[in-house]
């Protein structure tokens, strides 16, 4: 039951990190920049985590955990997110997002590497056909050579995140990490938007935007995400996040009337297949733990 959680969990912080690109398009649209976007992102996140962390009446992480975490925002997540938007300026969207997506197989690299995970073979194929499904679904036109070399930053950059959050949530719940997290990150992002000037929505469809990336794109999914990766392991979480691509083309095709070519629909066919067989494969070895009957 306990995997079965997990993966729940990840698809769930997947589908909610899908919604993070459509939000951003009616942020952007009303007048916003990147670092006011992101500092009222993690700004107002952190505010929101902190109450529920003090509701709750949990305690501050020890301070190794403590500074881990802070390392985990001010660099991991901001890193990621500046080197993601600022590639988006020198190469396509749709060749950002499938250069970021190689992180699940950074996840695999370094899960062996660093944390001795075990290769199977059911990963190996599921892995593949993440990675091929996440490039039939996104639209690669090109672009300069240091939009690719930012993406392929942003993907280590994550790729490390979440080793380093492996071994970080076994000593914290998930309120404590994302408070400690979204503040971090607030922080960067606001001495950035003090120094380069603030760029408020200009309407109330802006700010409604804003919420819907507070709740939907950041505490919802990166919550979720990190409750569920200690439960399923860190090349597990990384796979079954290949659904995230998969959700904002859904949606995009929805809400901006964008086509649903039939090779985005096979990408998205081969993510579905690959968490089925991931699903499987953890339900399996989570049924063979059991005693018998």
């Amino acid at each position: 039951m306990k995997r079965l959680i997990g993966i729940l969990l990840i698809a769930i912080s997947a589908a909610s990190f899908g919604t993070l690109a459509i939000f951003g398009r009616y942020a952007y649209e009303d007048g916003m920049d990147t670092f006011t976007v992101l500092f009222i992102r993690f700004g107002i996140s952190a505010l929101f985590m902190t109450l529920i962390l003090i509701l709750r009446k949990e305690h501050f992480p020890s301070r190794q955990i403590f500074l881990q975490l802070i390392g985990m925002g001010a660099l991991g997540y901001v890193g990621q997110s500046f080197m993601y938007m600022s590639a988006i300026k020198y190469a396509s969207a749709g060749l950002v997002a499938l250069l970021l997506y190689l992180y699940p197989m950074f996840v695999f690299i370094l899960s062996v590497i660093i944390l001795h995970e075990k290769i199977s073979l059911v990963k190996v194929i599921a892995l593949i056909l993440a990675l091929v499904g996440s490039a039939l679904t996104v639209d690669p036109n090109g672009g300069q050579l240091i939009g690719a070399l930012m993406a392929i930053a942003a993907a280590l950059i994550y790729s490390v995140y979440i080793i380093v959050g492996t071994n970080v949530m076994k000593h914290v719940s998930a309120v404590q990490s994302s408070a400690i997290i979204f503040a971090s990150a607030g922080m960067v992002y606001g001495m950035l938007t003090f120094v380069n000037g603030a760029h408020l929505p200009a309407s109330n469809s802006g700010w409604l935007a804003m919420l819907g990336m507070i709740i939907f794109s950041t505490i919802i999914p990166v919550a979720t995400f990190l409750a569920g990766l200690e439960m399923v392991g860190p090349t597990n979480a990384a796979m079954l996040s290949t659904l995230e691509p998969v959700v904002t083309v859904l949606l995009a095709a929805w809400l901006f009337g964008e086509r649903l070519m039939p090779i985005v629909m096979l990408g998205g066919g081969l993510i579905l297949v690959a968490v089925v067989l991931l699903t499987r494969a953890e339900l399996g070895k989570e049924s063979g733990s059991q005693p018998g009957v």
